[in-house]
């Protein structure tokens, strides 16, 4: 249902306060209201804010998305505040999706609107955006594309998008960032040849914070051995940029080197090949989704689904099975591909 429509008419009707097209000249101008409800809608996936995104997608496409993940306690928070103030100083849209736990009473995000970027929180130029991961794995929310999208259309350059720091299997991210930021801290010592299987294998850019801590060049020494046996994407190396974001140094050579390394990616066949490569995960990821909502909507009740599990239970029915007879009812079944 689009923002002040009345209940029990289409989106055209007479009686409501705004139609489709006005939601999303309002969101393309950057109504922070208009964008604040169209994500709300993505986030609980309505009908409507399904709509919307369908009417944003050709409006948007021009968005720098730059993921930041590391360790919790790596200073993700802090450092996206310094990040985001430096584009802001140069004139740039900035937009901040922070994805946080999941609480267990609300089911929002537990820590809500970041207390280190409150001193952006009343930039007109800065839309910043807190959501709960809902239990979902690989530290993103399950909105967070969508979110991305509407701050696109909104008119944000860049969009930065905090992962909740949950650690090794935080590398969803980069399937959705085009560029992603990987923190360490000195101290970690042999955490970054543990960490090399995961998120380590994902970072374009590399941030050593807090760098005004001793062991910060032993975690450089570190990295540089990793990287010089590690496969890299041809023409690009993934930079090491040290800063302590307590006090903002070393945020404007990360820029450069955000700068630097889009210019590298869009130009190069390894940047076009990694784009369509999320793609046509993405698609693939939606297309799963839509399939189990499907089934969800046809096939599952409390009821059957207490059978169901009985019926495993006692090894009367085996669960793959199960699944199998689900999608046929549903129509989604091997049969019909």
């Amino acid at each position: 249902m689009f923002p002040h429509e009345r209940r029990g008419h289409g989106a055209h009707d007479k009686g409501m306060g705004i139609s489709l097209a006005d939601w999303i000249e309002k969101i393309c101008a950057g109504d922070r209201r208009a964008v604040a409800q169209a994500m709300t809608l993505a986030e609980r996936r309505d009908p409507a804010g399904v709509e919307v995104l369908r009417a944003l997608f050709q409006k948007a496409g021009r968005a720098y998305l730059v993921g930041i993940t590391g360790a919790p306690g790596a200073g993700k928070s802090t450092l996206l505040g310094k990040l985001a103030a430096e584009y802001r100083r140069i004139g740039r849209r900035v937009g901040i999706i922070a994805v946080d736990p999941t609480s267990p009473f609300s089911g929002g995000a537990i820590l809500g609107d970041r207390i280190r970027m409150q001193a952006l929180a009343n930039d007109e130029g800065t839309y910043i955006r807190s959501m709960a991961t809902r239990g979902q794995l690989g530290g993103l929310a399950p909105a967070a594309r969508d979110v991305a999208l509407i701050m696109d259309a909104a008119g944000c350059d860049v969009v930065f998008i905090e992962t909740v720091g949950v650690g090794q299997d935080e590398v969803e991210i980069a399937r959705l960032a085009d560029a992603t930021v990987v923190l360490l801290v000195p101290g970690m010592g042999d955490d970054v040849q543990t960490f090399k299987a995961g998120v380590m294998e994902i970072a374009d850019l590399f941030v050593i914070n807090k760098a005004d801590l001793p062991g910060a060049e032993h975690v450089e020494r570190e990295l540089n051995i990793l990287l010089s046996v590690a496969p890299q994407q041809d023409g690009w190396t993934p930079s090491i940029v040290k800063t302590t974001a307590t006090t903002g140094e070393g945020i404007t050579e990360l820029c450069a080197q955000l700068g630097k390394f889009r210019a590298t990616a869009e130009d190069s066949e390894w940047g076009v090949n990694r784009r369509r490569q999320n793609t046509r995960m993405y698609l693939l990821d939606l297309l799963r989704q839509s399939l189990f909502e499907k089934v969800a909507r046809q096939q599952i009740e409390e009821k059957k689904i207490a059978e169901y599990v009985e019926a495993i239970l006692a090894r009367r029915r085996d669960p793959h099975s199960i699944v199998e007879e689900m999608m046929e009812r549903s129509g989604v079944g091997s049969g019909s591909v």
